[in-house]
């Protein structure tokens, strides 16, 4: 039930549902005056048409079968859908200015970006230099590269670098150097770039920016929140697209609640969770790639997933990335026997870009019938290999593998996703008033495969580019917006299809969409998820919405963009590898899908 009083006075009540038979008792918890005067406004016009009121303790209360949806709906002037690195600068740079409301589908730190280990790639180094970084990247890229936009993030880079000095990151010192920092080298870099902490940079970036985020008092942060979809003009009947805020899940409550803002960024990360075997957190399922796809945004090079090299394997244990910059600093891949193999696929050996490095792995395990490779740094000191690597180190001794002495098990896992929805150099996707940043979005800095390290470059630069743009425009006034309306439908009975039809897609996937493609095995593909299309549709239209329900729904819409993607490349280019085009054509070009 909603009490008139309650709202008026702008405080927190509860009313037992004993009090008021069939009635919902409803707790308000917290409403700013233009929410209360929005409030206000329905209750008078759902007063005339249908509420009848009960009288409790000298309160008027009202039924919450229609009014539910009133008491939670949230205005925002910026609505941000994910809480990894882009997300949090882009929040913490807005929030000074305008109102900020930060989704994010667990708790504020359970995304990608806390689990990246290596670094960030930065121009820091006196014998190091912008075009050097340019060129890495493009090289890395196979030729995809947007040129501007790999020079506007790159000639950013320290810049970035100094804002997370200034917030208080305690990157890794190093004595005697003009940059009082350690700088680490990785795959495809030519010159010590990376600053990190230690071996667990995410980590340690994302739990400086959370106190900031939870301090701030223009900052409200929806934790246990899932994006269901976008609010726009075309569905609201108008002539435009702009887009308004969204419907989200509360999943504790699970009461799904309009969110309603001037501006709507998505910065959900990734689709990890596509593949069987990834070094993603559960939270990668492709979400926000998936909301702008169904709300009209065109999407790009979808077919570039990227294949970590190196994922801890035990037959024990979830896969554990293993860095690459203990490559970067000296460590070699061998087979059982222990012979060193890289040499002979890539004259840049170890050092060679991710996806050379996966694929020759994944050869000669298939060559061999092998369930993993080795990564050997034991000729290093033991003293070097845990104060540069603690994280693995802790790791793998937990597990049995004392890595200062024996070699670390490691096979490819699906690990970033290079395209995803396109943007403009300010994140602006083709909606107006929707943003994309982050692995959500397609910037065109990645290319063919993103070159080890700019990610996180890329969430910061971006994260600040929207900003700017956003702040220099005025918040949008916003339409009345429809509730959610689950009138026409009921609890599931089976949550089995859910896991089956989860377990089924990830399985084909690693299958038939790996690091090694046939036109057959992606036909393959696309039938299946044809077929699981038309389950998971029915299940969504018929039952109420879960969590695992909504994850679904976007790993295999994201699935059907991937192999779309792979299907209109016909040649191999940086991560896509096709035996039926294995040479790589004259001229690159992107593939774009549009609805």
């Amino acid at each position: 039930m909603l009490c008139r009083r309650q709202a008026r006075e702008n405080k927190a009540l509860s009313i037992p549902q004993a009090a008021c038979p069939g009635t919902r008792c409803v707790t308000v918890m917290r409403t700013d005056k233009r929410s209360l005067e929005l409030v206000h406004s329905i209750i008078g016009v759902l007063l005339i048409r249908r509420a009848r009121p009960a009288e409790v303790g000298g309160l008027v209360c009202y039924s919450m079968s229609f009014l539910v949806g009133v008491v939670m709906a949230l205005r925002f002037d910026v609505l941000i859908i994910g809480s990894g690195l882009a997300g949090l600068t882009l929040a913490l740079h807005l929030a000074q200015q305008r109102k900020v409301g930060l989704v994010t589908k667990r708790q504020l730190l359970d995304g990608a970006s806390s689990w990246a280990q290596g670094g960030i790639a930065a121009v820091l180094a006196s014998d190091d230099t912008t075009e050097s970084h340019i060129r890495d990247t493009q090289i890395a890229g196979a030729g995809l590269c947007d040129e501007g936009v790999t020079r506007y993030v790159i000639e950013r880079s320290r810049a970035c670098i100094g804002w997370l000095i200034e917030q208080g990151v305690p990157f890794t010192p190093e004595a005697g150097n003009e940059f009082p920092y350690h700088l680490t080298r990785e795959g495809g870099h030519s010159h010590r770039r990376v600053i990190h902490v230690a071996d667990a940079t995410g980590q340690a970036v994302q739990t400086t920016l959370e106190g900031k985020i939870r301090a701030h008092p223009n900052i409200e942060l929806l934790e246990h929140h899932i994006a269901i979809d976008l609010i726009t003009g075309a569905k609201l009947g108008q002539s435009d697209n702009r887009c308004y805020g969204c419907y989200a899940l509360d999943t504790v409550s699970t009461h799904v609640k309009t969110l309603s803002a001037s501006h709507v960024v998505l910065a959900t990360g990734g689709a990890g969770k596509v593949y069987l075997y990834t070094t993603n957190p559960d939270t990668s399922t492709g979400d926000g790639i998936a909301i702008g796809w169904r709300a009209g945004c065109r999407v790009a090079d979808m077919e570039f997933i990227q294949f970590h090299p190196t994922a801890l394997y035990h037959a024990h244990a979830k896969l554990f990335l293993i860095s690459e910059a203990v490559r970067g600093e000296g460590g070699i891949l061998k087979l059982p026997d222990g012979t060193r193999f890289m040499p002979s696929h890539d004259e840049r050996a170890e050092l060679a870009p991710r996806d050379v490095v996966a694929r020759a792995i994944d050869f000669e395990m298939k060559k061999h019938g092998l369930d993993c490779v080795y990564l050997d740094i034991t000729h290093k000191p033991a003293a070097f290999i845990t104060e540069h690597f603690p994280t693995i180190y802790e790791h793998c001794k937990g597990l049995g593998i004392d890595i200062t002495r024996q070699p670390m098990p490691v096979v490819p896992a699906a690990h970033y996703t290079c395209g995803g929805i396109m943007v403009d150099s300010q994140g602006r996707t083709d909606i107006p008033g929707l943003y994309a940043i982050g692995e959500t979005a397609c910037t065109g800095l990645h290319g063919a495969n993103r070159l080890a390290s700019n990610s996180l470059l890329e969430c910061m630069v971006f994260g600040m580019a929207a900003a700017q743009d956003i702040l220099a425009q005025s918040p949008a006034p916003s339409p009345a917006l429809p509730q959610w309306d689950e009138s026409r439908v009921t609890d599931a009975d089976e949550e089995i299809v859910i896991s089956h039809n989860w377990d089924e897609l990830r399985r084909f996937m690693w299958d038939y969409v790996g690091i090694v493609r046939t036109n057959k095995r992606l036909e393959r593909a696309l039938h299946r998820i044809r077929l699981l299309q038309d389950e998971i549709n029915d299940y969504y239209r018929n039952f109420r919405v879960t969590n695992d329900l909504l994850e679904l729904r976007n790993l295999v819409l994201t699935a059907e963009l991937i192999v779309r993607s792979a299907m209109m490349r016909h040649e191999s280019r940086g991560l896509h590898f096709s035996r039926d085009y294995p040479g790589m054509l004259p001229q690159a070009r992107h593939t774009v899908l549009v609805r």
